[in-house]
């Protein structure tokens, strides 16, 4: 089993910025691609950003491109997600996913944190 605790959510102004981290432990040498996703109040969990196991290949929703990099440090077990230039329409629960295939689909994860709150005031 690999468990995933997520860290650095917060409240911030719009403009402003979040580091959220993802640290993993247990079997986790099973985990190959890390993925964050999202659930805004009222909408359904959706893909933010994913990253492959070596750093090489990363991909990000549309609306994130530019504001958003995810990152991982292989030695400590942990992914990143630093967030930039925050909007309100960023509010929501962040969720990181871990899984052996980089997809953009939460169905092609096999592991879940418990999510961290992201509150973006106008």
């Amino acid at each position: 089993q690999v468990q995933l605790v997520e860290s650095g959510g917060g409240l911030v102004q719009a403009g402003g910025s979040l580091r959220l981290s993802c640290a993993a432990s247990g079997r986790t040498r099973s985990v190959y691609a890390m993925g964050w996703f999202r659930r805004a109040p009222g909408k359904e969990r959706e893909f933010v950003a994913a990253i492959s196991a070596s750093g090489d290949w990363t991909y990000y929703q549309e609306s994130v491109k530019g504001r958003f990099t995810i990152s991982r440090e292989n030695a400590k077990n942990t992914a990143y997600l630093q967030m930039n230039s925050l909007k309100p329409e960023d509010t929501a629960v962040y969720y990181c996913a871990g899984g052996s295939v980089v997809v953009q689909t939460p169905s092609g994860y096999d592991y879940w944190g418990q999510g961290t709150q992201v509150t973006v005031s106008s």
